[in-house]
């Protein structure tokens, strides 16, 4: 694919970053639409998106968007794109953008379509527990994540966090659509209609979803912990004090249910069906620590642990 293929790239968060770079090496980004600076961390001050920061970064004209209003519809007019590529933008495009380009609309998304429309493919597929996730060059069209795919590519989710496999998403991502622009352009790309009966929904993730309970499987609670993230962290409370356990596995240690184990700097959490191992944690108010750091501050015969 020449430089010369025009496309107006519209994305947000650190998974579109990616893509963006990927475009902007191998074709004409005219325009770079993204949500507007948001209101971040405890100064309260306004923070560029990861993909409006790379842009500048890049020397790309960018637009902050929260949606299309008739003044950003003339802009992308302007812009003359052959080809729109979206990456988790976070906004519904109307029908005028979708029939702008000659290329229509193509959309990177990060799960093995039908499975895991919606907001939250990426920790829906671990906290289900499924084998593999990948991701989908997929045209945008009313529904949400309805369209035809051209193109999928998957990896194995094995022991990977959320952000741990966000981030080689984003860069599987990011290849397979700039390997596929070129089809999807001259006309050739084979588009696969999504099998309806297979299809599952990715809602976004609510806070209390990843909430560690002891009434739970060892197996369930460690899932929680490789799908948290900062918006929504595992969390429970440990001897009466509340901490967020950033990477645990099940363990080997038979515990009571709702008892917590500490030995040799070692510390399980008593479940349902056996026992999580905590191996990091970041107790309230404290920087996150490894588990043989936390377990010395654990005294005393009968801890117990429950849900935050």
């Amino acid at each position: 694919m020449g430089s010369k293929t025009r496309v107006v790239f519209m994305g947000t968060p650190d998974f579109a970053v990616p893509s963006l770079e990927a475009l902007a090496r191998a074709c004409e980004v005219t325009l770079v639409l993204t949500r507007p600076d948001a209101v971040r961390g405890r100064g309260r001050a306004l923070v560029p998106s990861p993909v409006k920061a790379r842009a500048l970064e890049l020397g790309l004209p960018v637009r902050e968007a929260a949606r299309v209003t008739p003044e950003v519809m003339d802009e992308l007019r302007s812009a003359a794109p052959e080809v729109i590529c979206v990456a988790a933008y976070g906004c519904i495009l109307p029908d005028e953008v979708l029939a702008l380009a000659p290329g229509g609309c193509v959309n990177v998304h990060a799960s093995l379509l039908p499975r895991w429309r919606g907001a939250a493919p990426i920790q829906r597929s671990i906290l289900a527990g499924d084998a593999e996730t990948g991701v989908s060059i997929m045209r945008i069209g009313h529904g949400v994540d309805t369209g035809a795919y051209c193109a999928q590519a998957s990896t194995p989710i094995g022991e990977k966090d959320a952000g741990a496999l966000t981030a080689e998403l984003a860069r599987m991502g990011a290849e397979l659509l700039v390997e596929t622009l070129p089809s999807v352009l001259d006309g050739t790309a084979a588009w696969v209609e999504q099998d309806e009966a297979l299809v599952t929904h990715a809602a976004k993730i609510d806070k209390a979803e990843l909430l560690l309970d002891p009434a739970d499987g060892a197996r369930v609670n460690a899932l929680r912990v490789q799908a948290s993230g900062d918006t929504a962290p595992a969390r429970c409370v440990v001897a009466g004090r509340g901490a967020r356990v950033c990477a645990a596995r099940t363990g080997e240690r038979d515990v009571a249910p709702g008892s917590v184990a500490v030995e040799r700097g070692r510390v399980w959490l008593g479940c349902a069906d056996g026992a999580l191992e905590v191996l990091r944690v970041k107790p309230e108010g404290k920087r996150e620590m490894e588990a043989a750091a936390w377990a010395s501050g654990l005294r005393g015969d009968g801890l117990a642990w429950e849900r935050a």
